[in-house]
């Protein structure tokens, strides 16, 4: 897959079958246009094109807008890497860039920069200046400037309709099995481990504290969590611990893994955690034998004993 992070860094290709949009997730409504995509292309002997923003325009449009994205940036272009796509456009998104009208879009960037000659889009997908084109627009742009276009139902989950929106409500909630459903692969998040205050070590249970450098990356629910944990190359079961930690009278949030079977110092690496299941409530015991006995049942859990 070929990576541009501007329209201008773009030369056009035979036959680009295109799609746009934020592709938050990169959950089983893309990759069903995804896969429609590519079908198209290989019929007319073509290659796949997504346009898609950063940063998100809900950042860019609403100035207060807490917006927390299921996939960092890395995340999003892996998943579509694996999606199979062959040309990555990573536009720049800001306010001059949303003031261009529907016609606009679709003259100068579609078919000017991009030259698209079939366009795939999701259902009820809206652009240009105050989201003012729609499928209806692109029926009747078409012909006038050459593409085809063709447009995707919404994909369906046990009669509801998968979004972003519904998948960060599902994890802010802590429910990973409809995540799971919705996105078609496990949640996960990367991020930096730093010093911690080396309370696990004191009750046999070390924990790597991860620091995840993009603020805008949604955080699940407080809780623990069952996870498989990648490091130096290497996957490991584990215990991840999201919350204040008020058994021993945390204040600040933190994120916490216990690495099972793994003892080496990785102070300052990378590590990215996988999420497996929900255990429980991140909970106050009444002293620090509760907690270690409490851990203990929650490692059997993860080895699934």
């Amino acid at each position: 897959m070929k990576i541009y992070h501007s329209l201008e860094e773009f030369g056009k290709v035979k036959n680009a079958v295109v799609t746009t949009g934020t592709f938050d997730g990169v959950h089983v409504g893309h990759i069903k246009i995804l896969e429609r995509l590519k079908e198209i292309a290989d019929s007319v002997d073509g290659e796949t094109v997504l346009l898609t923003f950063f940063p998100h325009p809900r950042m860019v449009l609403f100035s207060d807008n807490d917006l927390k994205l299921i996939t960092s940036q890395h995340e999003k272009i892996d998943l579509l890497r694996k999606a199979g796509v062959d040309h990555l456009i990573i536009h720049p998104f800001s306010k001059v860039f949303s003031r261009l009208s529907s016609v606009e879009f679709v003259r100068d960037v579609l078919v000017n920069k991009i030259g698209t000659s079939r366009l795939v889009i999701g259902y009820n997908h809206h652009f240009g200046r105050n989201r003012e084109g729609s499928f209806e627009h692109l029926k009747e742009y078409g012909p006038v400037y050459g593409f085809q276009v063709e447009e995707i139902c919404a994909q369906d989950v046990d009669a509801v309709s998968v979004s972003s929106t519904k998948i960060r409500k599902a994890l802010e909630s802590g429910d990973l099995k409809t995540a799971k459903v919705y996105l078609g692969h496990q949640f996960q998040l990367s991020g930096t481990v730093v010093a911690g205050e080396n309370l696990g070590n004191k009750i046999g249970f070390p924990t790597a504290n991860i620091q995840v450098p993009d603020v805008h990356k949604l955080i699940p629910a407080n809780g623990v969590y069952a996870v498989r944990v990648l490091v130096r190359e290497k996957e490991y079961l584990g215990m991840l611990n999201i919350g204040n930690r008020p058994t021993v009278k945390g204040i600040s949030k933190t994120i916490e893994v216990h690495i099972i079977n793994f003892d080496a110092s990785i102070y300052g690496e990378e590590i990215t955690v996988v999420f497996e299941g929900w255990i429980r409530n991140e909970q106050k015991f009444k002293n620090i034998e509760a907690l270690q006995c409490q851990l203990l049942k929650d490692k059997q859990i993860v080895l699934g004993k």
